[in-house]
Parts: structure tokens; sequence; C-alpha cells
């Protein structure tokens, strides 16, 4: 048990109704978790607003409750807490609950449009090569150390972050690398946390569902850079113009990465092939096994955070060479026939158009390109004729498909890529909406030599519809979509 007043330090309470010399079980903000001597966090969310349920969580025993409005209703013996921000006032509890664990270790944030998984996985796996214990929070996992846990979110809610940075130090986690979305940040979910440094990818075209403009999107971005501390590091892509502008309040040690400009750290790409690439990476070369120029700016960052952590740069160079490509990113099978299939989980136009460029780079001869790709429901739909004009202009042939619809129909949103296709193009397009049929279609027209590309989904292992997740892996469908033609 903890006392009440200690998880409220630093919350700033803006009125308090009862005793705070109490102490409690746990904090919650799902009302349904709540128990005896809990206390409850009242969060006025986008579907359902948490006020609603303070009394079911009277009746449950909780202890106390912050919320943002007092309710009607006052019941003795319990703690009213009212604040500005419940999503805030969340956060620095859960690092007030579990004893401030991101201080008791290096936290590392990325975060960007693109190239969050990449970076924080294969610094993971970097410095697990190195020889540390190191922590992992992901959008497809959370590592404390060995240990695997899964995870919904590309952030977290606040609770589990300090959970598992809590597990982290209990283990003798030295670093841990995590990602942290425009979600997140917004949802303050990672208010109260401690970063030794952040990284910054790149910016393009994501999530103006929810953050309407891009202006919107970009500054909250920034707000991680903007919350850092002197001692802390502020390391950002150089090429990206928006990199200057994550840097423009910040009060950490200002960095730079890149591969076309002038920064602290440089890159140069030399030689690309389908199995890897050759870079220089301030002055020495070595050979990767990840290809593409987005993978050659990831792995910039990871060099550049490595080295500003300490690690000495030959074995930073050494250990990049042996890092292999993260679940779901530029993830390659050649079948018996010859035909090359790359699920990635390009999702953005920014994204799906770097995925293609790549593609094109490593063509030799008359290979055909055929994409599969589609656009998620219920989320921006502005991108969704973008994204049909760059498959079909950057494409042999491109297959347009269903994607985690969700609440909405596949068809509407396959006739919205549809209307981003130019009159020129239009003969190169066909509309599958079942997404296993159009992988299997994509391998069927597929001769030997041709490049298949399977984009939105990557690491995902389902596909939701209606509320509904069914089991969907899209490497898995497409290898054996592949194998069952050479049988």
């Amino acid at each position: 048990m903890k006392l009440l007043k200690d998880i409220l330090y630093g919350v700033g309470l803006t009125a308090v109704n009862g005793e705070t010399s109490v102490m409690v079980n746990a904090v919650h903000f799902d009302s349904r978790k709540v128990g005896i001597d809990d206390v409850f966090v009242a969060i006025p969310g986008t579907q359902v607003d948490g006020h609603r349920f303070i009394q079911d969580t009277v009746n449950s025993g909780a202890r106390a409750i912050v919320c943002e409005v007092f309710p009607d209703i006052i019941v003795n013996g319990i703690t009213y807490l009212q604040v500005d921000d419940s999503q805030k006032a969340l956060a620095i509890m859960a690092a007030n609950f579990y004893d401030l664990p991101s201080k008791n270790l290096k936290l590392v944030g990325v975060t960007g449009t693109n190239g969050k998984t990449t970076v924080t996985t294969l610094l993971y796996h970097l410095f697990k090569k190195a020889g540390f214990k190191v922590g992992l929070i992901s959008t497809i996992k959370i590592m404390v150390d060995d240990k695997e846990h899964p995870t919904i979110h590309t952030t977290p809610d606040s609770l589990t972050i300090n959970h598992y940075l809590h597990l982290m130090t209990q283990e003798g986690v030295e670093y841990c690398f995590m990602e942290v979305s425009s979600h997140g940040i917004h949802q303050k979910r990672a208010e109260g946390l401690h970063f030794t440094g952040a990284i910054f990818t790149n910016l393009s075209h994501d999530h103006l569902d929810y953050h309407k403009t891009f202006a919107n999107y970009r500054d909250t971005k920034k707000k991680l850079f903007d919350g850092l501390s002197k001692k802390a590091f502020a390391l950002t892509n150089q090429d990206d113009k928006n990199g200057k502008v994550m840097l423009q309040n910040t009060k950490a040690r200002k960095v730079t990465y890149a591969l076309k400009s002038y920064a602290d750290y440089r890159g140069q790409i030399l030689e690309r092939q389908l199995n890897g690439q050759l870079l220089k990476i301030d002055g020495d070369e070595l050979w990767i096994k990840l290809i593409g120029d987005f993978n050659a700016y990831n792995l910039l960052a990871i060099y550049a955070t490595a080295d500003i952590l300490g690690l000495e740069k030959l074995e930073i160079l050494q250990l990049l060479s042996e890092l292999e490509t993260v679940e779901g990113r530029f993830q390659y099978y050649i079948s018996k026939g010859k035909i090359t299939a790359i699920v990635d989980y390009a999702h953005t136009p920014d994204a799906l158009k770097n995925v293609l460029i790549t593609i094109n780079a490593l063509r030799t001869g008359n290979e055909n390109v055929i994409t599969v790709v589609g656009c998620g429901g219920d989320r921006d739909k502005s991108k969704r004729p973008v994204m049909g004009h760059i498959a079909t202009e950057m494409s042999n042939q491109a297959i347009f498909t269903s994607d985690n619809p969700r609440s909405e129909s596949p068809a509407i949103i396959i006739k919205e890529m549809e209307a981003g296709v130019e009159p020129q193009n239009t003969n190169k397009v066909l509309s599958i909406e079942n997404r296993k049929q159009a992988i299997t279609a994509a391998c069927k027209l597929a001769a030997a030599n041709d490049i298949i590309l399977v984009a939105g989904k990557g690491h995902e292992t389902y596909q939701e519809t209606n509320g509904v997740r069914t089991e969907f892996d899209d490497f898995k469908e497409v290898k054996s979509a592949l194998n069952a033609l050479n049988k």
C-alpha cells in the first residue's frame, strides 16, 4: 500500500475534499478494475467520460477519487481530489506509485511518423549484444530484458508504462528504448517520465483524423523535446525540415544526423542490393543487412544514439552489421519460382513511397512490381487517394484491398483510394476487397523475378472488422500463396 499524499506529489490539485494521509492499494482509470481502498482517476475520454462511473467505483470500495469536476454526490469517508487535467494527473501519479522508475534507468524516447519501431527495436538488440540488460516498449511488444510482454498501443497508458519500467528496474535493466507516439504525447501518457534522450526520425502525413492539422501533429511531437532536461540529449534528422522545429525550445543537448546535409553524424549509401547495403558512417564503411534509404536513416540514428550513450565506435559499427530486419519491416521471402515478396508496415503515403523507391532502385531488368495495399478504417481519410496514387504511379500493378476496415465499409475505402488514381494508371488497378484473395491474386500475376509488395499491416497478425479481430498474417499468407503455386 502507498500513502495517498505521496502518490499525489507534483499533481497540482485545485480542490480537496477529504483526507490525503490515508493508505491506498492501487491506482486505476478503468472503473471496472477498482477494488477496496483503490484510487479511481476519472478521465473524460473521446468516447466515454470516466466521471460517469465515479459512484460505481465508490460502491466497489474506492478510497479516493481524482476528477476534473466533483460529482453531485459526495460520500463521507471518500477523498475527492479535483485537478485541471486528469490524464496528466494519472501519469504523474503512476510514476509516483511505482517510485519514479524512469529515474533509475536510461530511458530514450523515439518519435516520428515512420521508423519508431525499427529504431527502438534495433537499439534494444544492439545494446543486448553489447552485454547490457535492456528494456523495450514498442508497437510490437514490451521486453523486460529477455522476457516478452504483449502490447496494444504504440505508447501504452501511463500506468502500464510505469509498471513495466518498475519491473525493468527490479531486473537491473540499464537502458530502455520506447516508442512515443503523437497520441501518447497528446494524451499525456509520457508525463512524469524522465528521459535521458529523445530521437526524432521524420514527419509526414498521418493521424490527421486525430490531430486535424499537420501543424498540430508536428507540435504534439515537439512537446517530447520541449520537456527534456538540460542533462538529456535531443537527436534529430537534419534532412527533415521538421527536425529543426523539434529543437526550437528544448533545453537538452542538440545533436543531428543526416545523409544529405551537414550534421553531427553523417552517413552515405555507397551500394544497394536486395540482401543489404554498404554504408559509410562518419568515415567508416560497413555492410548492413537492412535495405532502403529509410533504414540507412534509422541505422544512422541508432549509431548516433549508441555513441552518445558511451559505446565504443568500433563496437557500434560491428554490432550494426549484425542487426537483422525487424518483423514486418521490409521483411522479404524469395520463392522457388524466384518471386520476391516483401511485407512492410508502410501505412502512410510517405512510408509507401519510400518502400517503393527502395524496391524500384533494386530492379535490375524487366521485373514487375505488384503492390497490394489498403487503408485502415476510422482513420485519416485524406491519405486514401494519396496512397492510391502512389501505389499506381510507382508499381506495374496495384491491387487495392481491405486493411483493418474497422467500422467502415471496405468497398467505400477502396473507392476513396481509387479516386487518387491518375487516368493513365487506371488500367493498373485491381480492387479485391478480401485481403487473402488480393494477396493470392498478386502471387498468380507474378512471374519469375517479379517483386510483390504487401503493404500496410506489417507485423500485425489480425484483421479488424466491426470490432472483431480475426487472425491474419500478411507474411504467412503471401509465403503460403507463393509456395502453393510452386507445388
